[in-house]
């Protein structure tokens, strides 16, 4: 439980530092950027595998690269829900949930050891 805490903190922080240099993501404080941490992990658990079978022939006739829509999709649905957190276009969130991912998977290496 800690472990869980300590990443999603982590995590936060980042997301509260990058958007800072993503042009068209804004985050108004870091409560919110805790709420978007939240968010993105629980909508990358239940929404995006929703999306991802709903999409599968688009993804395989694209050859995966449909895979990049869906992933800026999450980011949206995410902005809705969390006043304070705005996104524009499409290249910002695909650059956040890059980052969001990589750094994710980097702190599960280290975090998420029994």
């Amino acid at each position: 439980m800690v472990n869980f805490i300590i990443k999603y903190l982590i995590i936060a922080a980042v997301i509260m530092f990058g958007t800072k240099y993503i042009v068209g993501i804004k985050i108004d404080s870091f409560q919110t950027s805790i709420l978007v941490a939240l968010a993105m992990g629980f909508a990358n658990t239940f929404v995006k595998p929703i999306l991802k079978f709903i999409s599968f022939p688009i993804t395989i006739l694209t050859l995966g690269l449909f895979l990049l829509v869906i992933n800026v999709i999450v980011v949206y649905v995410v902005a809705h829900f969390v006043q304070g957190f705005t996104v524009q276009g499409f290249i910002p969130p695909l650059i956040f949930s890059f980052g969001l991912s990589f750094l994710s998977t980097v702190l599960g290496w280290f975090l998420d050891k029994d």
